[in-house]
């Protein structure tokens, strides 16, 4: 806080999902540090509003040739913590640098409007203008690349940041507040804070002084952040995952399709919010599909991130494969096929790793739990179809719309199933995970609340509309009345 680490009496151990070792500890802040942060916040923020736009951006950029500099370590302390193999982690680094550059260009656009006046010798344009001071809350699973999407615009913007990462993931954290330190960041716009949601968080959300909350999480505490943010009239923005569904038509090209969803569903052990977690396929490559796509899981190796030879990490905690075992036996219980995985893996030398193999249930009906909730791990389930018609009602009949997909050789088809696939993102002839920083981030129904992360859009969480109308006719004209009466 406030450009200095200050010591809490909490302390909470970060453990390798790999091998379950604690390699840091820690603090575990109370809600009381919240009420320091925040003043500490609103203090920088009205100096830091009053620097130029530009020289924030360039600030920005500084953050972004450190972090590319140290791209590689980076990456390995990211793996670490986080467990995804280190190819992932490297290119969530990436989007991390990615995004320092893409908007250190928007401390130099920040557009308003200019618009004429309906009346004569006036001028009338709009602004963004800082909202002051903002609240972030990121996930385990992207520990760098999320809290990018959300820090960077809201400081090029001239606001102040409180940000409370995952308990899981702080190393990165505490990384990325310390790079901002080294580039020249004033002392209080950046604040980070360590601890759980039910304290810190919570904290976060009622602090009168923090007018944005931009959450990144469970569709159950989204809807809690809402309620509250709602009470206090607060802008909230949400991204509450997906259940995002690969859709395979009879011209796909069946190689293609089966690496896309080789990718999805079981990079990042299958914890994304865009992993594939349906496959919807046309009922005549079904047979074909499966077939190719059991004997290509068999060739997954799984273990430690760091090994660069494994393409399936670990889950993040226990917590995480025991909600997948639930899974397992709910999907069994309603009729599904579990034709390959379906176990917690044990590795040999990580023992107290949390594995688990890549499962495909079959014979799968869009009204089960399987097809219709969120999983987050390594677990697809494959859902038949007659005809793009069929499939799309099957893509869009559950509550969320992140992403989706489609492989298919029709041109036809690609427009149809971009204006009718209800998700915030589509893919065609790719699979539901990939999206770049310069596009908004986000979805609808139950994924968000409307706004995005990414793209020029993020500047809409963490900016005021302000119109200005400069009348310099010398005497007072009144809009909307008519003079001709």
């Amino acid at each position: 806080m406030d450009g200095a680490w200050v010591a809490t009496a909490g302390k909470e151990n970060v453990y390798n999902p790999a091998n379950g070792e604690v390699i840091a500890e820690v603090p575990d802040s109370g809600a009381a540090v919240i009420d320091q942060a925040a003043a500490c916040a609103y203090a920088a923020q009205k100096e830091w509003a009053l620097i130029p736009a530009p020289q924030r951006a360039e600030l920005l950029l500084q953050v972004g040739m450190i972090m590319k500099e140290r791209k590689e370590r980076l990456s390995q302390l990211l793996t670490l913590e986080n467990g995804k193999v280190i190819e992932e982690a490297r290119g969530e680094v990436q989007e991390g640098i990615d995004m320092a550059f893409y908007m250190a260009g928007e401390g130099r656009r920040l557009f308003g409007q200019t618009t004429p006046s309906e009346l004569k010798d006036k001028f009338a344009m709009s602004e963004r203008c800082p909202v002051g001071v903002v609240g972030i809350i990121t996930p385990w699973n992207f520990p760098i690349a999320i809290a990018t999407w959300k820090s960077f615009p809201a400081i090029v913007a001239g606001n102040a940041v409180i940000w409370k990462p995952s308990s899981e993931t702080p190393l990165m954290a505490n990384e990325l507040a310390k790079i901002f330190n080294e580039a020249g960041l004033p002392k209080g716009v950046l604040n980070v804070v360590y601890g759980s949601g039910s304290a810190v968080g919570q904290a976060m959300i009622e602090h009168e002084s923090i007018r944005v909350i931009s959450f990144t999480g469970s569709n159950e505490t989204g809807r809690k952040v809402a309620t509250e943010c709602g009470k206090q009239l607060k802008k909230v923005s949400l991204e509450m995952g997906g259940k995002n569904a690969v859709i395979v038509m009879e011209d796909a090209d069946i190689d293609l399709a089966v690496e896309g969803i080789l990718w999805s569903a079981f990079g990042t052990s299958g914890q994304r919010c865009t992993a594939c977690s349906r496959v919807i396929v046309h009922k005549d490559v079904r047979e074909l599909l499966e077939k190719r796509l059991l004997a290509e899981m068999k060739t997954l190796t799984i273990g430690d991130g760091l090994d660069a030879k494994n393409k399936v990490g670990p889950i993040i905690n226990q917590a995480g494969l025991d909600k997948i075992l639930k899974y397992m036996e709910i999907g069994k219980e309603e009729g599904a096929k579990l034709a390959a995985g379906g176990k917690q893996l044990t590795i040999e030398n990580y023992e107290k790793g949390f594995y688990f193999e890549p499962t495909l249930f079959t014979d799968v009906t869009i009204d089960m739990r399987i097809a219709q909730e969120e999983i987050f791990g390594p677990v697809v389930s494959l859902i038949e179809v007659k005809d793009l018609e069929e499939a799309i009602v099957v893509n869009n009949k559950v509550k969320y719309g992140l992403s989706s997909s489609i492989f298919t050789q029709n041109v036809n088809r690609v427009f149809q199933a971009q204006r009718d696939l209800d998700t915030g993102i589509v893919y065609v002839n790719a699979g539901t995970t990939g999206a770049e920083i310069h596009l908004p981030f986000g979805g609808t129904k139950g994924t968000g609340n409307g706004h995005r992360d990414s793209g020029v859009q993020a500047l809409d969480v963490f900016t005021e509309w302000k119109a200005v109308y400069v009348d310099y006719s010398g005497k007072l004209q009144r809009a909307q009345i008519d003079t001709d009466a």
